[in-house]
């Protein structure tokens, strides 16, 4: 005989509740993992890329992406860059495969202070994108959210009518300087958040709800609601199932395959933690950031500064590395006609050590 409604419900995995009130988003460049998951959406960054690419399951793209430098020509680090944008692109169409709703693909970490060429950028791969016949509404454009960046999301979204994802996000600041900017959409770290405490403080421990990353979240999401702002808020990078429990009600969560695994097996009750309806009874003021305020207000969250400053190095150096495998010399392209050589991936696994799940993790 089979169970009752409610005895049903009680077995229902915390990622199909989740799913009830959140919008889940897989946080992974490796979309054979998507499929278990069955998300909206996916997000991925050049951390996530690189490991994704050392794998023997994506050496055809791989050197699919070569060949297309190759063949635009120019310099080497034309060939190169070109190589790396078109990797990017094809990682997010064959995501898109996968999914219904959009893929984000990130803008050099490089760039971050340069709005004029994150914009370029940015128009760059969306041109990539449709020329595979995927369409800029399916596109989210990453963006590290410094004041350059924040600007440069909103010239795509007002002149370009391109989608942006404003990542990077660790302070109340940034959050306000992008709802005012109007982008599509914000990812607030949560984990590394919590990583500096952890690192910086006395404390090595928190409950859900006591997390500062958490308590990060829960305070742009209430202003954003409370205010009418339409962009929406994606917890972004977290270090375990804990903290994504205590955001559930929030917009978007991205969620790395490996905690999205332990929440399908996890059959506790789940309930909305966050709500506009109870957003509108916060004590959280409107305010205004003009350039000079921003560049302030930031500056005076000594952890935002330095995961942001932080996290804009590791991107940029993970770039590097894909600049490294990706370099289109002439013993390489000789591989790359068949797939790239699985030999390079072998080569810069010894220089960087092969990703492992901890690492993937660690990356968001």
């Amino acid at each position: 005989m089979s169970g009752s409604p409610v005895k049903r419900q009680r077995m229902e995995s915390a990622l199909d509740q989740l799913k009830q009130f959140t919008t889940v988003v897989a946080d992974t460049g490796d979309f054979h993992a998507i499929e278990e998951f069955k998300p909206q959406d996916a997000t991925t960054n050049p951390s996530l890329i690189l490991a994704a690419a050392q794998m023997p399951a994506y050496q055809e793209l791989v050197g699919e992406a070569i060949a297309y430098g190759k063949r635009l020509g120019g310099s080497q680090e034309e060939q190169t860059q070109n190589a790396i944008d078109k990797l990017f692109v094809l990682f997010g169409a064959e995501i898109l495969k996968k999914i219904p709703g959009r893929v984000s693909t990130e803008v050099d970490a490089r760039l971050s202070f340069d709005k004029d060429a994150m914009v370029a950028r940015a128009r760059h791969l969306i041109e990539l994108y449709k020329d595979v016949g995927i369409s800029k509404d399916r596109i989210l454009i990453k963006l590290s959210s410094t004041w350059e960046g924040i600007q440069a999301g909103k010239e795509l979204e007002e002149q370009h009518g391109i989608h942006c994802n404003m990542t990077l996000l660790f302070s109340f600041a940034q959050a306000v300087a992008c709802a005012e900017a109007g982008v599509t959409l914000i990812s607030p770290f949560v984990g590394r958040i919590l990583d500096w405490h952890v690192a910086n403080t006395g404390k090595k421990a928190y409950e859900p709800l006591e997390d500062p990353g958490v308590k990060s979240v829960t305070k742009i999401y209430n202003y954003y609601k409370k205010f009418g702002y339409k962009t929406i808020v994606m917890g972004a990078s977290f270090r375990n199932t804990g903290e994504i429990k205590a955001l559930t009600g929030c917009d978007f969560l991205t969620i790395s395959p490996a905690l999205l695994g332990e929440l399908l097996k996890d059959s506790s009750k789940l309930v909305p933690m966050l709500s506009a309806k109870a957003a509108q009874a916060s004590d959280l003021e409107k305010i205004h950031l003009d350039e000079k305020a921003f560049r302030w207000l930031h500056n005076e969250d000594q952890m935002a500064v330095e995961k942001l400053s932080d996290g804009i190095r590791k991107f940029a150096a993970d770039a590097v590395k894909l600049e490294r495998m990706l370099a289109v010399s002439a013993p390489q392209v000789g591989a790359a006609e068949r797939g790239f050589s699985w030999h390079w991936c072998q080569l810069l696994a010894a220089q960087h050590a092969a990703p492992s799940p901890s690492l993937v993790r660690e990356v968001a």
